[in-house]
């Protein structure tokens, strides 16, 4: 099929898929049924040298910053990295967590010792990401690294977002939205 059947037809398809129904919660569930988590390794434990830091806005008493040699992006859509919380003292709390982007969830797999190894967190679970001004998590999922619900597709893409300020398609988003 070629000229204007063709342009036709394209359109035509484009219009129907613009006007596709959204999931139902039903469909939404079984894909949260069948969504298997990745199998997780802890990662080196993160070097001060190393670590970039990040804004979370005004009003934090905390230094935020994120270890990029730990920073990987799994087959199962989690966005895991080592996060480093530090107090104006220079007390830290380091922590390895995932961002699932897609749901707006994240988990703490392991916390820091202050001898440089990890404690593995038991039955750690999923939890929603705080949506308040100052909140990391938040920040992280919606500036970095899970711009419009979807993860960064390589960690090259994160740590240039880390390197940056924020993720490119996040500025895009709020632009697009008349923020």
């Amino acid at each position: 099929m070629r000229g204007p059947a063709a342009v036709a037809l394209c359109l035509v398809l484009v219009a129907c898929a613009a006007d596709a129904p959204e999931q139902s919660d039903w469909e939404r569930a079984q894909e949260a049924q069948s969504w298997q988590e990745s199998r997780v390794t802890l990662p080196p434990y993160p070097k001060s040298a190393n670590l970039i830091e990040f804004d979370v806005g005004a009003g934090s008493e905390f230094h935020f910053l994120v270890d990029p040699a730990s920073l990987s992006v799994g087959s199962d859509g989690v966005v895991r990295y080592v996060l480093v919380a530090r107090s104006a003292q220079g007390a830290a709390n380091v922590s390895f967590e995932g961002l699932r982007c897609k749901d707006g969830e994240y988990k703490v797999y392991a916390t820091g010792s202050g001898d440089r190894t990890w404690v593995k967190v038991p039955l750690s679970r999923w939890r929603p990401v705080e949506q308040s001004a100052g909140s990391w998590h938040r920040t992280l999922a919606n500036e970095y690294f899970c711009p419009q619900k979807t993860p960064i597709r390589t960690v090259a893409e994160g740590v240039d977002a880390l390197r940056r300020g924020g993720n490119p398609r996040a500025a895009e988003l709020r632009r697009d939205a008349g923020g």
